[in-house]
């Protein structure tokens, strides 16, 4: 592996919560056009780890990179700015504003009408529900559809990087294969992914690779094929092999 395939890099990450060692030296790579997937139980670190990314939350000791720039001090708007779109658990949208409004806002640091313009035709090319309802008030779309216009606000940034958190949470199965099938359209067309995700089968089949947390270590990693064939992560995590 090269310095140029590496976009995001972390090294010994320590993040604590007062007492509680959320991470505990945490290291990995994810490279330029992947899909990387984080799994493990609740309470192991991956949300942690997503927002120490976005800079949500201080780093205790460690080092993240991106694109070859350090994240350290970096506020989190710069980190937007610098092509680090998050997709948070819980979504997150303005339930008081419209599709197209809750899109609109994410489009603050950006300049140049025709490219933002493409951005709104993307985002309602792939979900093409939120076409249907762009004047409608967020707060009375469905589960569904409020998860696709939180991956759609991301896509709005144009990040080179897209973290996503839990994005099949409290979804129906079928939503939940639109919404990785969307995942892997939008990874096509160029957007790396860094994901955390409770149905690891599911996240293990769309990723490149994974790693596994627990408390706060990652304990293992590999390619997707590799981690599906782990007898720790087969027993852990995959439950009976289908």
């Amino acid at each position: 592996m090269t310095p140029s395939e590496v976009m995001l890099s972390a090294e010994d990450l320590h993040v604590s919560y007062g007492g509680i060692r959320a991470l505990q030296g945490v290291s990995f790579e994810v490279c330029r056009g992947d899909i990387v997937t984080l799994i493990g139980a609740n309470g192991a670190g991956k949300s942690t780890l997503l927002r120490a990314i976005s800079g949500v939350v201080p780093i205790q000791k460690g080092r993240i990179r991106f694109c070859g720039r350090e994240l350290n001090r970096v506020a989190a708007h710069r980190i937007v700015s610098m092509g680090i779109a998050h997709v948070p658990e819980g979504r997150g949208i303005f339930a008081d504003l419209t599709v197209l409004e809750n899109l609109k806002l994410a489009t603050w640091p950006r300049r140049g009408r025709d490219e933002i313009s493409a951005d709104y035709e993307r985002v309602f090319r792939i979900f093409p529900r939120l076409s249907e309802r762009r004047h409608q008030i967020s707060g009375s779309l469905s589960g569904g559809e409020q998860q696709m216009l939180a991956v759609g606000r991301a896509l709005m940034t144009h990040g080179q990087l897209m973290l996503l958190d839990e994005p099949s949470m409290g979804l129906s199965p079928l939503l939940v294969r639109d919404i990785f099938r969307a995942l892997q359209e939008i990874n096509a067309e160029g957007t790396t992914i860094l994901l955390v995700e409770q149905n690891a089968r599911q996240a293990l089949k769309l990723a490149n690779r994974g790693h596994v947390l627990e408390t706060g270590r990652l304990v293992v990693s590999g390619t997707s094929c590799e981690l599906m064939a782990d007898p720790r992560v087969k027993d852990a995590y995959l439950g009976q092999a289908s």
